[in-house]
């Protein structure tokens, strides 16, 4: 549609909406000064922009967690990591110890190269002395433990211990290359590639091509992530035969070159090729990296059915195998998807580490492909298992991130590493800590999934305050946004400076926000789900105001869902909320309130509240457990949080999908 004219005469405005971006995948050529992007296709419908073009400012919603995450969660791993002995590994091979007294997990290398990439793009957006003092000290004490020929491993091939690559399925020793791969990755893109870390990560890179080429072992790793390593290292360095090593990895995944395990070969994607596969399954977030792998691939091979269907199992993943959350993973024994629609509250996984993978996956999706549905789920995942995962101060995690809290739990101990991957308290330190640094890289980097480019402008995927800097060819496109999202549903757009010619500014407008509307030059016209668009001949100065509705959402789940069939959930903008004890009267218990999804539901603050009711036994007391068939219904106001903050008030129990009857 054509809005009225703008007031200077030259320019003409034109708004429309498109349900996903329109556009072929073309060459990415818009770049920044060092290529500062987590992930940087060679082509795409979209762009993504460097961290120092798109810049996450320090305030809102998320800003206020970046800089948590640079200011406590940075240090608070690297010290964790130094109190738990993991990094003394590396000091220890060094050395030439043997692996008796070996601290962690086999997996354990990957954390360091995890919080190695995460202080990387710290330090790209807010560099310091500090911050390149850790890098420098990790890197010199990891590459003190490589081995001549490019392995690199504190579990394996030390003296007295196991030989290299004899435990395939479970050894991460190729997991762990990919994460150091990655880190690598971080380091070329904000600092050079003249550089102690990138100089080990290429031999890592080489020995592995050199060990499982064609002519080399003729398998893949239990656990997934090599390959996106390899993709990404490639993109970064120009060296063809790391994306090859890749596609080697991905292809021969599927065709049982793993040994059967109790859980099957599903559990690491060794059961199905990836181009048969419909649907994720196995390992939550080992699909998912596998996953992100596979989009890599088929963009940088121009492989349009390959990508096909990495859409599909994405499509079917999230519409069988999916959360309201976002959270992906319903088994806790193998940490795993169930079968479709098996997706109970009480036993969610959601592991927060499938929650930053899904992300991953989504995002190489929505840039290969310009569809508003990836940015809706990396919408949904962030708000709802990325922001509930740290602690407001940045010190403890969850593991995992159930629906149902069936008992309180205790507190945790900060000075104690906990053991097992608990939903009811957040903890400081886990014996696998893959979930904190994970979620600090991710904090680290998050400026870089906001926005894209292409030839004609910018595109806005997510709303945070920040400045989006975009290098046109007529000139650099600055745009800056400010927004309370999602207390409030304005998003405004101030252009900063504008190019010396027509320009798009496109802006995504969420699937759930019907009745959106677009305001340019004062004048507000409706914009549907999807993309709306706005091309003229800016000028600095030049404002528009995104409004989404915030109305309150009762939604009920798929019938097919057993678990929560005559259940309601409730959810305001992205945000999901849950109801936790602590906001009921002593002694009640969440499963004991029935809410009326007929009822006005209010607003007030950040709580909902909705109308419905307490069991209580005859005597007005109700221990839970008790006969229901005694029981009396007294009138509640039943006040909803959202999920994020949930745990942050002590032990409780909680739950998402709440009882209408």
């Amino acid at each position: 549609m054509t809005l009225a004219p703008a007031p200077r005469a030259h320019t003409s405005t034109h708004l429309s909406t498109d349900h996903d971006f329109p556009g072929d995948s073309v060459p990415n050529t818009i770049t920044a000064a060092r290529d500062i992007r987590p992930a940087a296709p060679s082509a795409g419908v979209l762009t993504p922009l460097g961290l120092t073009e798109s810049r996450l400012a320090d305030t809102g919603f998320w800003g206020l967690r970046a800089r948590v995450n640079a200011d406590a969660t940075l240090t608070h791993c690297l010290d964790w990591q130094e109190r738990a002995g993991w990094l003394a590994n590396f000091d220890a091979v060094a050395a030439g110890e043997d692996g008796a007294t070996r601290n962690g997990r086999e997996f354990s290398d990957s954390e360091a190269y995890k919080l190695l990439e995460a202080y990387c793009w710290e330090n790209a957006t807010h560099p310091s002395d500090e911050l390149e003092a850790v890098i420098r000290s990790l890197t010199a004490r990891i590459a003190a433990a490589q081995a001549s020929d490019g392995y690199l491993n504190t579990n394996f091939d030390r003296p007295g211990g196991a030989a290299r690559y004899t435990d395939l399925e479970w050894g991460h020793e190729l997991y762990n290359y990919g994460h150091l791969l990655q880190a690598a990755v971080a380091r070329i893109r904000t600092h050079g590639d003249d550089d102690e870390l990138v100089t080990l990560a290429r031999r890592v890179a080489d020995h592995v091509c050199d060990t499982f080429g064609d002519d080399g072992i003729r398998s893949v790793c239990g656990h997934p992530e090599i390959e996106v390593g390899l993709m990404e290292f490639a993109r970064a360095t120009g060296e063809e035969r790391y994306g090859e090593q890749a596609r080697l990895f991905i292809e021969r995944r599927g065709h049982g070159v793993l040994a059967d395990i109790e859980w099957g070969r599903s559990y690491y994607q060794d059961d199905i090729p990836v181009r048969e596969a419909t649907v994720l399954r196995g390992h939550a977030v080992r699909a998912l990296y596998l996953a992100a792998s596979v989009v890599d691939l088929a963009v940088e091979t121009d492989d349009a059915e390959l990508l096909a269907i990495a859409e599909t199992q994405w499509e079917n993943t999230v519409a069988r195998r999916t959360y309201v959350t976002g959270g992906m993973g319903s088994h806790h024994q193998d940490e795993a998807f169930g079968d479709d629609f098996v997706l109970p509250s009480d036993r969610a996984y959601c592991e927060s580490c499938a929650g930053i993978a899904s992300v991953m996956f989504s995002w190489r999706l929505l840039l290969a492909t310009g569809k508003a549905r990836y940015a809706d789920l990396i919408e949904r995942t962030l708000f709802n298992i990325v922001a509930t995962a740290p602690s407001e101060d940045g010190r403890s995690f969850f593991y995992s991130n159930t629906l149902h809290r069936r008992s309180p739990g205790a507190a945790t101990d900060p000075d104690v590493q906990s053991k097992r991957a608990d939903s009811s308290q957040r903890a400081a330190w886990f014996d696998v800590s893959c979930c904190p640094n994970n979620l600090a890289r991710t904090f680290a980097s998050l400026g870089g999934y906001l926005a894209t480019a292409d030839a004609s402008g910018v595109q806005i995927h997510q709303f945070a305050d920040a400045v989006i800097d975009v290098p046109l060819e007529a000139g650099r496109l600055v745009v800056e946004l400010a927004t309370r999202y999602p207390d409030d549903g304005e998003i405004a757009l101030t252009v900063r400076s504008a190019p010396g010619a027509a320009a798009t500014i496109a802006v995504r407008v969420p699937e759930w926000a019907a009745g959106a509307t677009l305001e340019v030059d004062g004048v507000a016209s409706p914009v549907e789900p999807g993309y709306a668009s706005v091309t003229r001949d800016f000028a600095e100065g030049d404002v528009i105001v995104l409004r989404l509705p915030l109305d309150v959402r009762i939604v009920r789940a798929d019938a097919r869902i057993d678990a929560v069939n005559g259940q309601v959930a409730v959810e305001r903008g992205p945000l999901v909320y849950a109801l936790e004890s602590v906001d009921l009267p002593a002694g009640a218990h969440v499963d004991d309130v029935v809410v009326d999804p007929n009822s006005v539901p209010r607003i007030e603050g950040d709580v909902i509240v909705l109308d419905g009711a307490l069991e209580t036994a005859a005597d007005g007391h109700w221990p839970y457990g008790s006969d229901v068939g005694a029981a009396e219904r007294v009138p509640l106001a039943v006040p909803l949080v959202p999920y994020h903050r949930w745990a942050e008030r002590g032990p409780a129990t909680m739950r998402i999908w709440l009882r209408t009857a």
